[in-house]
């Protein structure tokens, strides 16, 4: 699981580590406007799989965060920290916890819980 440290974010400052993702654009799809976001930050191609959950945050309840599984296409390049990723890293789905700052779903612990197990 690749996630990035943030500088500091505008919109949650308690946040240092996340999810590659972005705020969708009204021109192209949700998941077209994910894969251009991680291209952006972490110059990787994806696959979009599937949404496996959507939440708003305690702490902020004006966000919407929708939880996509993706995987890196074969073309993509090495990973590096680009636009507002001072560092990326590849972590085992259940260290997330380890590293994020802000609340995580049951839900999406869970679902991480599985994939580690290869159970997705």
């Amino acid at each position: 699981m690749l996630i990035g440290k943030r500088d500091k974010d505008e919109y949650i400052p308690e946040l240092s580590w996340s999810f590659p993702g972005g705020r969708p654009t009204y021109k192209h799809s949700l998941s077209m406007s994910l894969r251009m976001e991680i291209k952006k930050k972490t110059n990787l191609d994806v696959n979009v799989v599937d949404c496996f959950f959507a939440r708003t945050l305690p702490e902020r309840p004006e966000f919407l965060q929708i939880y996509y599984f993706c995987e890196v296409t074969g073309e993509s390049k090495k990973p590096k920290a680009m636009e507002k990723f001072k560092e990326i890293k590849w972590i085992k789905p259940t260290e997330v916890e380890k590293h994020f700052t802000t609340s995580i779903d049951p839900v999406v612990m869970e679902f991480l819980g599985a994939l580690e197990k290869g159970e997705i």
